[in-house]
């Protein structure tokens, strides 16, 4: 998914991308290799789309558009790879408060090439100015002031030159030494459009060709490859939108976001581009495709903003400092009909004792408000944001409903009025206590093939096999349990779910310990134990349906702002440790963990929106599980010898480590959901 989640900014992209391949833009690039001049009339092209003054005031003939409005244009821009100063001259309008510049900008005759160094001014040699830094910031000369000495660069699409320049006085000026946000933030949205580009290609390019007698991306390994690509591409993109979005905000929150996306997206864009080139396998290498022009913008562009680790160590400060990126929404006024009485209602709850708010929370339906009436309010992602919000301010803690927040929701979707009324509010007030009982030995990513048999039997079933996997099942009042009703249909065909009193004679539960020590799991043993036929959810071998679906109206929920135990033990340590590397580590922890949160508030966006599903829910997951387990493992790294201690840190360090290690497993492998993403999400064929 692009950085714009509206419509308006769908438009736009579409139309930037549209514009840009009617234009040539790659025909341009090259034609310049035999005739410079091709390139030439790109310093104007922009200009009379209006795409260089977007985010300019009008009062100089801009659009007066938000930053974030000028990111979805040069991210497109970056999609069809326009080549010249597009770039460069679109973030010295916003650097230099100058009317005449911007107004020269807003109407083509101005074109600004730009950089961090005097070596490598992008855009120097084409352009009629140059922003060049000094020691105290940046200072814009024009082109005829300054010696302009052209340069070698990789990328074909953009001049680049070493630029002298003597008296400066008079000329505008920009504050602040290094690379200015303006600059990070754009250029961190021409890498998602970089990226996206590549990914496209790629995966377009594995769903048509064949080696051995099938598609490419049938093939596991390049499954996997172009699952790995989508990470990273809406990883990038999930930091790039954020950038700019807290630009507006400004301050510190402006210096994080521009931290997190300089760490995240100039590498992650030349990662993406490396492994299409590697899906392309012999046509990626060669001139004629194009996908060496994205690789070469990558690297020039990361190369030009400077040492990305440099902007992890500071990412690293910045949070040590306390700033944390805020997970405030903008609802747009659609919150206003949900307000008033969210506030009354959890503040009546807020004041009740502690031990009463449970089942204050159970019977207001806002324990859980995305459930139907009586048990929830049926509650749109909107409302439900604002009962969270408002719970929070509030003081209200919802418990945790543990596996009951899995089989509830499935009786409420397949079973009688009956069954919802004997389980589904005791789950909510905290009577009766649930867990899963669906992995087997030989079935955990491949429920279908589990073989525990269920066969019929005066009243009801008599159920035996094992199951594995299972937490809390030692002290669970009730399981819901997945086994065969039918041995000779297909595999998913034959399943039927079912509800288990775990105190039913032929039950043995036996802890299962784990690499921690401890026993959370268990194995369950079934030795012909009934299930009465009020017991069974749903049709009979029809159980598969309701293992894989939930209720339509899905939970959302907002990130809070902490970064995860590991990370945020990380920070801390950053005072301690001596090793030169450990800001660069920590900062990049720090990043991954902001892009996991930055995924999860942009799909809450799509739900408010009323939009399907993203890619980043998908993705979170798999970037989460990452995170946390890197993290952890960072950790124990900057622990160093006190790892041997019994220190408070120490002891949560090796645990978090070796805990996380379930995190790739459960709940699908990292393996098998890049599968489903190569599959469901990207499109590619079944192996």
């Amino acid at each position: 998914m692009p950085i714009g989640i509206s419509d308006d900014h769908s438009e736009l992209a579409t139309t930037v991308r549209k514009w840009a391949e009617s234009q040539g833009s790659i025909a341009a690039v090259r034609a310049a290799e035999t005739d410079p001049s091709a390139l030439e009339p790109w310093g104007a092209l922009p200009a009379e789309m209006g795409l260089t003054s977007i985010a300019l005031p009008e009062s100089v003939g801009g659009g007066g558009g938000s930053l974030l409005d000028q990111a979805v244009a040069v991210e497109a821009a970056g999609y069809a790879l326009v080549p010249g100063p597009f770039l460069t001259t679109v973030v010295a309008g916003l650097m230099y408060d100058d009317a005449e510049i911007r107004a020269g900008i807003a109407e083509g005759t101005i074109t600004v090439g730009l950089g961090v160094s005097p070596l490598g001014i992008i855009g120097a040699g084409a352009s009629t100015h140059v922003s060049v830094p000094t020691a105290e910031g940046h200072v814009l000369v024009p082109a005829d002031r300054a010696e302009i000495l052209p340069g070698e660069s990789v990328d074909l699409t953009r001049r680049v030159a070493e630029v002298r320049v003597g008296d400066v006085s008079g000329l505008p000026t920009y504050a602040g030494a290094g690379a200015p946000l303006e600059l990070v933030v754009l250029a961190a949205a021409e890498a998602s459009g970089i990226a996206r580009w590549c990914l496209d290609v790629a995966v377009d390019y594995a769903k048509v060709r064949e080696q051995f007698g099938k598609k490419i991306g049938a093939f596991q390994a390049v499954k996997h490859l172009c699952a790995e690509m989508l990470e990273v591409s809406e990883s990038v993109t999930a930091a790039a939108w954020d950038a700019a979005e807290a630009f507006e905000v400004g301050g510190e929150q402006a210096r994080f976001a521009a931290a997190v996306a300089a760490t995240t997206c100039f590498d992650g864009a030349v990662e993406v581009a490396k492994n299409c080139i590697q899906v392309l396998g012999g046509i990626g290498f060669t001139f004629e495709h194009d996908s060496h022009l994205y690789l070469r913008r990558a690297i020039a562009l990361r190369a030009a903003l400077g040492d990305t680790g440099a902007f992890a160590a500071e990412l690293s400060a910045v949070a040590a400092s306390g700033v944390r990126r805020s997970g405030d929404i903008d609802f747009g006024g659609l919150d206003e009909q949900f307000r008033a009485d969210a506030v009354a209602e959890a503040q009546r709850i807020g004041g009740l004792p502690e031990a009463e708010q449970r089942l204050a929370l159970a019977d207001s339906g806002f324990l859980t408000p995305h459930w139907p009436a009586p048990f929830g309010l049926g509650a749109g992602p909107v409302q439900q944001l604002v009962i969270d919000q408002e719970l929070e301010a509030a003081g209200v803690e919802r418990p945790d409903l543990v596996i009951g927040a899995w089989a509830a929701p499935t009786i409420l979707e397949g079973g009688t009025d009956e069954q919802r009324e004997r389980w589904v509010r005791p789950t909510l007030t905290g009577e009766i206590t649930w867990c899963q009982l669906f992995s087997e030995p030989g079935a955990g990513s491949d429920l279908a093939s589990l073989r525990m048999k269920a066969e019929r039997t005066d009243g009801g079933w008599l159920l035996t096999g094992q199951k594995v996997w299972n937490s809390i099942a030692e002290r669970a009042d009730w399981g819901v349990c997945l086994a065969r009703t039918d041995a000779e249909a297909k595999p998913h065909a034959g399943i039927t779910y079912f509800v288990v009193d775990m105190k039913a004679a032929g039950i043995d539960v036996r802890p299962l310990r784990e690499l921690t020590g401890e026993a959370l799991f268990n194995e369950v043993f079934f030795d012909n134990v009934f299930v009465p036929d009020d017991c069974v959810i749903g049709e009979i071998n029809g159980g598969w349906r309701l293992a894989v679906t939930t209720l339509a109206n899905e939970r959302v929920a907002m990130a809070g702002s902490k970064l995860g135990e590991s990370v945020e033990l990380s920070i801390d340590l950053l005072d301690e440790v001596s090793a030169p590397s450990a800001p660069e580590k920590i900062g990049r922890a720090i990043a991954l963990a902001q892009v996991v949160k930055l995924l999860a508030m942009r799909s809450t966006l799509r739900s408010i929106a009323g939009q399907g599903p993203g890619a980043e829910s998908s993705v979170a997951k798999l970037v989460g599980v990452r995170n946390r387990q890197d993290s952890a493992e960072l950790a124990m790294e900057l622990l160093g010898p006190e790892m041997f201690t019994t220190s408070e840190r120490a002891l949560a360090a090796n645990d978090l480590f070796l805990r996380n290690r379930c995190l790739s497993i459960a709940g699908g492998t990292t393996q098998i959901l890049r599968n489903v993403a190569g599959e469901r999400i990207l499109g590619l064929p079944r192996g």
